[in-house]
């Protein structure tokens, strides 16, 4: 067990990694009875576009030993036992279905006692030790030989591993004292912005979740502490290294900045802290002018180096300073390739608008030369995209998204170029009461929503149990739990059938997979929202709720049009407008994917006097190249030249 990033097993795993890299170092894999031998460390996709991701709490996916203590879809507030070994034991299941990246939630251990939601793992107690109790034995060295073994035998199967980590917190690692008081959260105006060195006092707590009277601000360094009391790497285990404001009292980050405060009860780290007043001289010799960020990059390297992950989603980034946000995903970067990885993928968790993503994403400041993060998950479509596929939405309302990005995005560069071809989209998390299939949803509408996931700019992520049609946890009653503030986070390998390959999510969604890997205009192409038009002489761009979703992806001389009706009563008989030079008549276009229909043809039309509008006004005539097309009601297609 480490206890320092200056540990020696922490300096090993780390050299170990470089001289691997350095020298071509290979491993090989026992997979079903046959051997692959594989790179190691394992080397980086080319572009992570070619790689759609499968997102899963460990927790709550699988354990082939066990059932789950709880409900599988009720709302449990504990551990429902999955582990590292569950998911091993799924990544045929997961290959199959076509996935090229699986994103683990957080491994880190978190506080020994079991209390009320630690089951995510997002409230670390230690950043560099990983919580045993995703082990089949509850063992740290069982621990980290099943998290080794899932990383191998995921890469045996090309499917790349990203971790959940977090730069923004801690868990609940000490109380604070007020008014003579142990208290574990409290909102305070008056303190949140007092003046530094007003913070109230604080009390480590002990392995049992208790705070001690005797572990005031600094515990005394003749103590022997066990690996469950307050907060590891024991460089962390400073008070001025956490805000100790008490809970943030908003979630908009200030002008410029970033919010304040702990995360409810998890103690918000100072990542922005400065060690260069001559005071703190030994401080800074030890690590540096940023000593907070510092040591989460070097713990976070090691988990890099040591488990041979290849990519890393960082939570809550909004609640970091962006500046010292953009020098850590440099760092990493940076750091990967001194380990043969040359695009370990970063993206963050930035909950809010798309002027607020561009502040923390890609080279936002004039101090370094760095790009930060690589990316973020595409909340901005998220808010939009599952009403629009129901019908409740306007349709203009995703054209408006993507114009909008272009807007806010037009100096903005990350290492990939253009950020937001890069950004992670999805239609429902572990963060929402309600999946994007809810019980009331018709499947038709679930997979307009897939197909333009899978379609769409940017990099799709689907939330474990999509494929198996999971809609949400459900209340005591048996309907969806709004009332409550969980989460839909079901136990999937308790339900009927769970890793089932003839369900009818699991077919859609391995079809548009292998739609998006066979067609490289849906990983790369450039997007072009398309005008339609019901008699074939009057275009423009379709309006309201109900209406037509339609775009192009092109990619050198290849275009592909997506068209979804999401109306739910109506068809539509018309014509979508092509790229006339790509698409001169009589190219024939073939139905590659509808969620409702086999097959089929259409030929491109010429259209010598086409009329074009624009919100009701004629803005031009002239010829057009046109795509017939039948839809049904909430019908998609993807179609693309024979």
């Amino acid at each position: 067990m480490a206890i320092s990033i200056f540990d020696p097993g922490v300096t090993r795993a780390i050299d170990d990694a470089r001289r691997a890299a350095s020298t071509g170092r290979e491993k090989t894999v026992s997979v079903n009875g046959s051997s692959r031998t594989l790179r190691y460390p394992f080397p980086s996709p080319t572009d992570w576009r070619d790689c759609w991701i499968y997102f899963l709490l460990i927790d709550r996916f699988n354990n082939p030993t066990a059932p789950p203590r709880g409900v599988w879809n009720r709302r449990f507030d504990h551990r429902q036992g999955g582990t590292f070994a569950g998911v091993t034991r799924q990544l045929d299941y997961l290959q199959d279905l076509g996935v090229r990246g699986v994103w683990l939630s957080p491994v880190v251990k978190n506080p020994g006692p079991d209390w009320r939601y630690n089951y995510h793992g997002y409230a670390a107690q230690d950043f560099l030790n990983l919580d045993e109790r995703f082990a089949s034995d509850g063992t740290l060295a069982t621990a980290e030989q099943e998290l080794t073994e899932l990383v191998e035998q995921a890469h045996a199967r090309d499917i790349y591993v990203i971790l959940d980590v977090v730069i923004n917190h801690a868990g609940r690692v000490f109380d604070y004292v007020r008014d003579g008081q142990a208290v574990s959260t409290f909102a305070d105006p008056a303190v949140m912005d007092a003046p530094a060195g007003a913070e109230p006092p604080i009390r480590w707590l002990d392995g049992l979740g208790q705070p001690r009277a005797d572990w005031q601000e600094v515990i005394p360094p003749a103590t022997v502490l066990s690996p469950d009391d307050a907060v590891y790497p024991d460089d962390l285990r400073r008070r001025v290294f956490f805000r100790r404001r008490g809970t943030k009292l908003t979630d908009r980050p200030e002008p410029g900045g970033f919010v304040r405060g702990d995360f409810d009860d998890l103690r918000q780290l100072v990542v922005e802290y400065d060690a260069t007043p001559a005071s703190e001289a030994d401080l800074r010799a030890r690590y540096g002018a940023s000593p907070v960020l510092s040591i989460l990059i070097r713990a976070h390297s090691y988990l890099l180096a040591r488990y041979d992950l290849d990519g890393l989603r960082i939570d809550t980034a909004k609640y970091v300073s962006p500046v010292y946000l953009e020098r850590y995903g440099n760092a990493i970067r940076e750091f990967g390739h001194t380990i043969g990885k040359h695009n370990v993928f970063t993206f963050g968790e930035i909950y809010d608008s798309e002027s607020t993503i561009a502040q923390f994403v890609g080279r936002n400041s004039s101090e370094t030369q760095s790009f930060g993060i690589d990316s973020a998950l595409d909340f901005p479509l998220f808010f939009t995209l599952p009403a629009v596929a129901k019908g409740f939405a306007p349709v203009e309302a995703i054209r408006d998204i993507f114009q909008h990005r272009k807007e806010v995005e037009a100096g903005l560069l990350s290492s990939h170029g253009e950020a937001g071809r890069f950004f992670v989209s999805f239609l429902d998390n572990h963060d929402q009461k309600e999946r994007f299939r809810h019980p009331s949803t018709r499947p038709e509408q679930v997979t307009i929503g897939l197909a333009c996931l899978f379609t769409l700019q940017g990099i799709p992520q689907i939330y474990y149990g999509t494929e198996q049609a999971l809609s949400g946890t459900l209340d005591a009653s048996g309907s969806p739990d709004l009332a409550s503030n969980e989460s839909t986070r079901e136990a999937l390998w308790g339900s009927p059938n769970a890793f089932s390959r003839h369900a009818q999510g699991f077919a859609d969604i391995q079809a548009l997979a292998a739609l998006r890997r066979s067609e490289p205009a849906l990983r790369y192409g450039r997007l072009y929202f398309r005008e339609v038009s019901g008699n074939g002489t009057d275009f423009g761009h379709s309006f309201g709720a109900g209406g037509l979703i339609a775009f192009s992806r092109i990619l050198s001389d290849r275009e592909v049009t997506v068209v979804a009706n999401c109306h739910t009563g109506q068809p539509f008989d018309g014509f979508v407008l092509q790229d006339p030079d790509l698409n001169r008549p009589p190219r024939t276009m073939t139905v590659a994917y509808s969620n409702t229909a086999t097959g089929g043809t259409a030929q491109i039309v010429h259209i010598a006097q086409a009329r074009f509008f624009s919100q009701g006004s004629l803005t031009g005539i002239g010829a057009a190249a046109a795509l017939p097309v039948r839809l049904g009601p909430m019908e998609v297609q993807v179609l693309s030249a024979r």
